[in-house]
C-alpha cells in the first residue's frame, strides 16, 4: 500500500497527465470501461461514456491510476451481468510480455523488473506474431493491425479486422493455440517418423526415410523448414541453441548443402543428430508465440476481456501506453516517459542500472537520489524507491 504522501504525489502527476491529454477511443459509446487503482488494474468495471469529450473528462476530474477498456462492443456496455450487454463482436487482441519468455537475464533482476534485454526480446517476439503469423497466415493487411507498448513489459496487438468480430471464445482459442504452436505434434509434420520397413536385401527392419516440411509448404510445415535452413545458415551458434551438441553442430555446418536442398524436397534423412526429441521441441519453439501466461492468452481468447486503454498511464510504471508506428526502431524507455519536468529526492533500494528518455541511471543500493521526475516516478511505481 501506497503512504499517504506518494499516493497524492502520484495522484498529482496523473492528474496533470489526464487534463493535459485527448484520448479518442473507435466507437467509445460501445465500449466497456474499468478503473482502477495503483494495486488493482480493475477496481470498478461496467462504465460506459456517450461520446469522447464526456470519457476525457471524467479521465481529467478522476485521474484513475489504471484505465482499460473492453475489446468488445456493446449495444448497452454499462448494463450487468455481462448477459444483457447485447456483444456486437470484439476486436483480436493478443498481450505480449517480456515474463513469458524465461530470459537468462530475468534470472539476474527477477520477472518485476525489465531490462532493455526483456524490451528488445519482447519486441522481436511482436514482430513475429505480425510478420510470420497474423500477415501471412490469416490474410490481415498490416492496416487493420495495431501496436501499442504496454506500459510495462511488452506490447498489445489489435486487430481491426471485421472479420474477426464475430468470432466466439471457442474460435478464439483455436488462433491463440495455431500462435502458440499448442497441440502441435511432431506426428504431423514428420508422418514416416520412427516407423520402420522391411530392407528387401537383409529382410531386416530399417527405419522409414524421414519425410518432412517442405520450404514452401503453408503453415507450420513452411516455418519449420525455413528455421531449420534458417539456423544452418545462421551457423554453429544457431544450431546449439536448437539443442544440437558442439560436435554434430560442426558436422551439419560442413554438410549443409545437402541438409538444405534435401529439407527443400521433404527428405529429411540428412539431418542425423542425437537428441532428435529435444532438436525439434527447441526448433518449434523458436517459431511458436510465447504466451505461457494464462492470462495472456485469456486476452486473446476471451470475447469480455478488458485490457490497457491505448496512450493511458500504466499504473506500475508511470510510463504511456504508446501507440507504436514503427516497432523495429520504437524504444519505449525514450517514447513513454511522460513526466519530463523537475526532479524528485527519492530513497532508493537495490536498482539495476537502467536507462530512460537517452539518459543513464543507477546502479543505486539505498542511496538518496534527485531524479528526473519520471525516473522517480518509475522506480517508486516498480517498488524499489519512495520519496525522500
Amino acid at each position: 500500500m501506497l503512504d499517504e504522501r506518494t499516493a497524492r504525489f502520484l495522484h498529482l502527476k496523473y492528474s496533470e497527465f489526464y487534463r493535459a491529454s485527448s484520448l479518442r477511443v473507435e466507437r467509445v459509446e460501445q465500449r466497456e470501461f474499468g478503473f482502477g487503482d495503483f494495486e488493482n488494474a480493475i477496481v470498478k468495471r461496467h462504465i460506459g461514456f456517450r461520446n469522447s469529450r464526456v470519457f476525457n473528462q471524467y479521465l481529467a476530474a478522476s485521474a484513475p491510476a489504471s484505465v482499460s477498456v473492453s475489446s468488445a462492443f456493446y449495444s448497452l456496455p454499462e448494463a450487468r451481468p455481462m448477459e444483457k450487454k447485447g456483444w456486437l463482436g470484439s476486436e483480436l487482441v493478443f498481450d505480449l510480455d517480456a515474463s513469458d519468455l524465461h530470459l537468462p537475464c530475468q534470472q539476474k533482476h527477477g520477472r518485476s523488473w525489465v531490462c532493455s534485454t526483456c524490451l528488445d526480446s519482447v519486441k522481436r517476439e511482436t514482430i513475429k506474431l505480425v510478420e510470420d503469423f497474423l500477415v501471412p497466415d490469416f490474410g490481415i493487411s498490416k492496416g487493420s493491425i495495431s501496436i501499442n507498448f504496454s506500459g510495462n513489459r511488452g506490447y498489445h496487438v489489435h486487430v481491426s479486422d471485421r472479420r474477426f468480430y464475430p468470432l466466439k471464445a471457442g474460435e478464439r482459442k483455436q488462433i491463440t493455440d495455431y500462435v502458440t504452436g499448442t497441440g502441435l505434434s511432431l506426428k504431423s509434420l514428420f508422418p514416416t517418423l520412427g516407423e520402420r520397413e522391411t530392407d528387401e536385401e537383409s529382410g531386416g527392419k530399417r527405419y522409414k526415410t524421414l519425410r518432412g516440411p517442405k520450404y514452401r509448404d503453408p503453415g507450420w510445415r513452411g516455418k519449420l523448414a525455413a528455421a531449420v535452413i534458417s539456423a544452418l545458415n545462421s551457423g554453429y551458434e544457431a544450431l546449439v541453441k536448437m539443442g544440437v551438441d558442439a560436435p554434430t553442430a560442426k558436422r551439419l555446418i560442413r554438410n549443409k548443402a545437402n541438409i538444405i536442398f534435401g529439407i527443400t524436397t521433404g527428405n529429411w534423412d540428412q539431418i542425423d543428430i542425437p537428441h532428435k526429441e529435444r532438436f525439434w521441441a527447441n526448433a518449434l519453439g523458436s517459431i511458436a508465440i510465447s504466451q505461457t501466461s494464462a492470462i495472456d492468452r485469456n486476452v486473446t481468447s476471451g470475447i469480455e476481456h478488458l485490457i490497457r486503454l491505448p496512450g493511458t498511464l500504466h499504473p506500475g510504471t508511470g510510463l504511456q501506453a504508446k501507440p507504436v508506428q514503427d516497432v523495429e526502431s520504437f524504444d519505449p524507455m525514450k517514447a513513454a516517459p511522460f513526466f519530463r519536468d523537475g526532479h524528485v529526492r527519492v530513497k532508493t533500494t537495490k536498482v539495476p542500472e537502467f536507462s530512460m528518455n537517452g539518459l543513464p541511471f543507477g546502479p543505486f543500493d539505498g542511496k538518496t537520489v534527485e531524479l528526473p521526475t519520471y525516473a522517480a516516478v518509475y522506480l517508486i511505481l516498480k517498488k524499489t524507491a519512495v520519496l525522500a
